[in-house]
């Protein structure tokens, strides 16, 4: 059967007579054939139009490469994340440093500048600080400035806050830090060991716990604006209900690392580091602001 390739159904091809598809052989052409005429024989190259093409040939004044500088070329390491403008475990360190040493700078600024119970200035810069966080979140671009403004504000209240708890129960700041600290080690090595494994199951279960707890504090929080107690900060439960909020903490950390490894796999841009940094900062100020909580409580009127 004839092929219909046009090189394929050429008689001899791919024999010793003929060489490789019919090329490299030296035929002789019939008399007042078509090449009888030909100047250039029978070679279907020798009119090549493409023979003096300024691109085929080496440019001038540049000495053609040697083997050892291709063999140079050819070893040399490929481009990194660095020089591609991806993001990097290193970048999402050096911002997410960057966020919290800004939150613990201005946490400083209020503990050493406001009088005690002071509730007025910390409350206006949380909702400020809550007002900006929702802005990053669903803001397409990434803005290091609003980030960086974000955690200033959030520092700031919550240094206020601290002072206030710490002068109540001494010691309950660095005791809070060194929980959140702890918990966040925690997860961390049991992400890298793979104890825990963020599936899209382990995700929307973590989601709806959440939801509901969040929804469970505003209910709490306009109820007690109007003097009804519902106990979910106090006692027994309120144990309960700040050891729930830290596990939470702890699961949105969960997603912050798998965030932040499927980023750098995809080969996000380097900017991106910004939202990551964003991210941890969220769950590590929940995570304070939960053990805080619990450790009031546990404490009691000491």
């Amino acid at each position: 059967m004839r092929s219909s390739n046009p090189v394929f159904s050429r008689e001899g091809s791919f024999t010793r007579e003929s060489g490789y598809a019919g090329f490299g052989t030296t035929q002789t052409p019939p008399a007042g054939g078509q090449y009888a005429n030909n100047p250039y024989g029978n070679n279907p190259y020798g009119n090549n139009p493409y023979a003096n093409s300024p691109y085929a040939q080496q440019p001038q004044g540049q000495a053609p490469l040697t083997d050892e500088q291709l063999a140079e070329m050819y070893n040399a390491p490929s481009a990194g994340p660095l020089a591609t403008g991806r993001m990097t475990l290193d970048d999402v360190v050096a911002r997410t440093a960057m966020t919290l040493l800004t939150l613990v700078a201005a946490g400083g600024l209020a503990w050493f500048a406001l009088p005690d119970r002071n509730f007025g200035l910390a409350g206006g810069a949380s909702l400020i600080a809550f007002v900006l966080g929702m802005v990053i979140s669903f803001k397409r671009s990434v803005s290091p400035p609003l980030i960086l403004l974000y955690a200033g504000l959030q520092g700031f209240a919550l240094g206020a806050v601290t002072k206030v708890f710490n002068t109540m129960w001494p010691g309950i700041a660095i005791q809070a830090v060194l929980g959140t600290a702890a918990v966040f080690a925690a997860m961390l090595i049991a992400y890298k060991t793979g104890r825990i494994r963020v599936t899209p199951r382990y995700t929307r279960i973590g989601i709806a716990i959440a939801m509901g707890f969040v929804l469970l504090m505003l209910i709490n929080l306009v109820a007690s604006m109007f003097g009804a107690d519902m106990g979910l900060r106090s006692g027994p439960l309120g144990v309960v209900v700040g050891l729930v909020g830290i596990a939470l903490g702890a699961f949105f950390l969960s997603l912050d690392f798998a965030a932040v490894e499927e980023a750098i796999a995809h080969g996000a841009p380097q900017k991106e580091a910004w939202r990551a940094a964003f991210g941890l900062t969220l769950s590590l100020v929940w995570i304070y602001v939960e053990m805080l909580r619990l450790i009031a409580i546990l404490r009691g009127d000491d």
